[in-house]
C-alpha cells in the first residue's frame, strides 16, 4: 500500500509539473492555460483554501480539489501537446536539483526575515527606561 501511495504522489508531482509547463505553452488554449496555471500554483502554494490544522477538512482540499483540478485541466489540453509536456516534465524531474537556486531562495527568505524583524522590532524600549 505504501508503494502505491508513493507512486500516486510521483504521478501527482509529474502532473503538476506538466500543468505548469502547459500554462506557459502557446499551443494550449487560453482557458486550459488559466486552469492549468491555477491548479499548479494552488498545488505548489503553501496557502490552502482550507487550513490543514482543521481536522479532516484541512486535508480535504489536498485530497479532492487538487486531483480533480488536475484531471479537468489535463482533459482540456490537446492530447499531442500533453504527450510532449509530460515527457518534458519527466525529463525535468530526473535532473539533479539546482543548488544555486536553493541558495538564492534561502537567501531571499533570510533577507525577508531580517527586514521584517527590523521593521517590527519594538524601538525605544531601552530609551523609556533611562528617563
Amino acid at each position: 500500500m505504501i508503494e502505491r501511495m508513493k507512486a500516486w504522489a510521483r504521478a501527482i508531482k509529474l502532473d503538476v509539473t506538466t500543468l505548469w509547463l502547459a500554462a506557459r505553452d502557446a499551443r494550449v488554449p487560453w482557458y486550459a492555460k488559466a486552469l492549468a496555471g491555477f491548479v499548479a500554483a494552488y498545488a505548489l502554494s503553501p496557502i490552502d483554501l482550507i487550513p490543514d490544522f482543521i481536522p479532516v477538512l484541512g486535508y480535504l482540499d489536498d485530497l479532492l480539489i487538487v486531483p480533480l483540478g488536475i484531471i479537468l485541466a489535463i482533459r482540456l489540453i490537446p492530447p499531442a501537446v500533453l504527450v510532449e509536456l509530460r515527457a518534458e516534465a519527466a525529463r525535468r524531474q530526473r535532473r539533479p536539483a539546482n543548488k544555486a537556486g536553493l541558495a538564492i531562495v534561502l537567501a531571499l527568505w533570510l533577507l525577508a526575515a531580517v527586514l521584517l524583524a527590523w521593521l517590527f522590532w519594538p524601538r525605544g524600549v531601552g530609551l523609556a527606561q533611562r528617563s
